[in-house]
């Protein structure tokens, strides 16, 4: 562990960060379109300035689609329209009930 407290925390941060993504993507499929679309999504932004704007937009617009689709088949709410519907009162499923259930059952000790 850094002994610098802000890379402490950070790291801190990035760990929780990683465990609340692969807790909300454990669906193989849906796992595996992020893999595919969040790259799509992000190539997106520079195409905006190198070519055509509208070229830029559908890849943005194709990642994001992808992740959507990742998240219909696991049965949970998309993390970035989370915090609007929060905000509007909507209900919002963080975890697939699937794997909700699962995380909320006590674990056997080992034998």
């Amino acid at each position: 562990m850094p002994r610098f407290p802000i890379a402490r925390k950070l790291l801190r941060f990035a760990g929780r960060a990683r465990r609340n993504w692969l807790t909300r993507h454990q669906n193989t499929f849906n796992f595996w379109i992020h893999m595919l679309g969040i790259p799509l999504a992000f190539a997106g932004i520079p195409l905006l300035f190198i070519a055509d704007w509208e070229w830029g937009v559908g890849v943005i617009i194709a990642g994001y689609l992808l992740q959507w689709i990742g998240h219909r088949v696991e049965g949970n709410d998309v993390g970035e329209l989370i915090p609007l519907k929060r905000l509007l009162g909507l209900p919002v499923v963080a975890i697939a009930p699937q794997y909700a259930a699962a995380r909320s059952l006590p674990i056997p000790p080992a034998t």
